[in-house]
């Protein structure tokens, strides 16, 4: 039997019905194992840790980030695996930046929630939390089948910084565009075996070091030079998320191409990532992203925006020379983007 900690950050999943109100509050994570007995099946020690404020995902920030890595650092050696609560409109963001910061990871963190409180009758927080504790403990020869950070929402386990939130209505709220399911629930468990990270030898190392000094670059039909100005002039920016239409175009007005290398020369990291949620961006397959490669703006590839902001963050935090940058963002550290 395994051992298994549940680390609630808040978010929906956390909330039950006052009988004498009526009102939705926050869930006495302490008593779990009483109001859903059915853990006991899958896990014989289950060890709760609660945020001292629960937030709404919304609020969340980095700071949030390193301590729940802190959390399962503390705890890594008592436990077989992880389970995150948290609210799902930032679930990727925190499933991503985990994946960077818990390196040589040998062990399952799941990142899961729900739409509806657990507290109401049609909530699917209950298989959600259920089914995420069943992967968290399932071994394969003594090990953990899915040894990474992962997202579980509505019978898919997605790898977390694969992930994207795609329905604000539909409990089947997340889709992983550029890459298969890690695994699938239905009447049986199916996992998607050699798309799963394998284990590693070395320690388990935490990266807590995230520079947040980005900002992202949308492109659409009538963007000004005041505005693009206004971003790259940003006091103390090292990182630009560009995003860009299609397969990575962009306009070829002279301004814009002159302002980005203004950026560029500056030292500030330009990561280009499409607007469309699947394909991948090729620098110079048009005529209107030939100029990318020439000045040195960096493909993002298939990331997804949440993986592009956290993975720029983490490099960036490394404090490494630009060119040692700009060649890390372009390795695929941890599954993130396709080779």
């Amino acid at each position: 039997m395994s051992s298994i900690l549940i680390i609630y950050t808040g978010g929906t999943i956390g909330m039950v019905k006052d009988e004498k109100t009526g009102m939705l509050k926050s869930f006495d994570f302490d008593s779990l194992l009483k109001e859903i007995p059915e853990i006991k099946k899958f896990a014989h020690h289950i060890n709760v840790k609660s945020f001292d404020t629960p937030i709404d995902s919304s609020n969340m920030q980095p700071s949030h980030w390193i301590k729940m890595a802190e959390i399962i650092k503390e705890n890594y050696q008592q436990n077989d695996g992880f389970v995150i609560l948290h609210g799902s409109d930032t679930m990727a963001y925190t499933a991503s930046a985990l994946s960077f910061m818990l390196e040589n990871l040998n062990k399952p963190v799941i990142v899961t929630g729900s739409q509806l409180p657990i507290g109401v009758l049609r909530t699917d927080a209950k298989e959600n939390l259920l089914t995420s504790i069943e992967i968290a403990t399932t071994q394969l020869n003594g090990k953990s089948i899915v040894p990474e950070v992962s997202i579980y929402f509505e019978y898919n386990l997605y790898r977390g910084n694969r992930a994207t939130k795609t329905s604000a209505e539909e409990f089947k709220a997340f889709t992983s565009p550029n890459f298969p399911v890690l695994a699938e629930a239905g009447v049986n468990l199916k996992f998607n075996y050699p798309l799963i990270r394998p284990h590693h030898n070395e320690a388990l190392k935490l990266n807590l070091n995230f520079d947040n000094n980005i900002a992202t670059l949308k492109m659409y039909p009538g963007i000004s030079p005041e505005f693009v100005k206004a971003v790259i002039h940003t006091a103390n920016l090292k990182g630009i998320i560009l995003e860009t239409f299609g397969a990575g175009n962009a306009t070829t007005e002279s301004w814009f191409i002159e302002l980005l290398n203004e950026a560029i020369k500056k030292g500030i990291v330009v990561l280009n990532i499409s607007q469309c949620q699947g394909g991948t961006v090729e620098q110079g397959k048009y005529e209107t992203s030939s100029f990318f490669n020439k000045m040195g703006v960096i493909s993002g590839k298939d990331l997804t925006y949440e993986a592009a902001t956290t993975k720029l963050m983490y490099v960036l935090g490394l404090g490494l020379s630009y060119q040692e940058t700009i060649q890390l963002l372009q390795q695929n550290l941890r599954g993130e983007q396709t080779v």
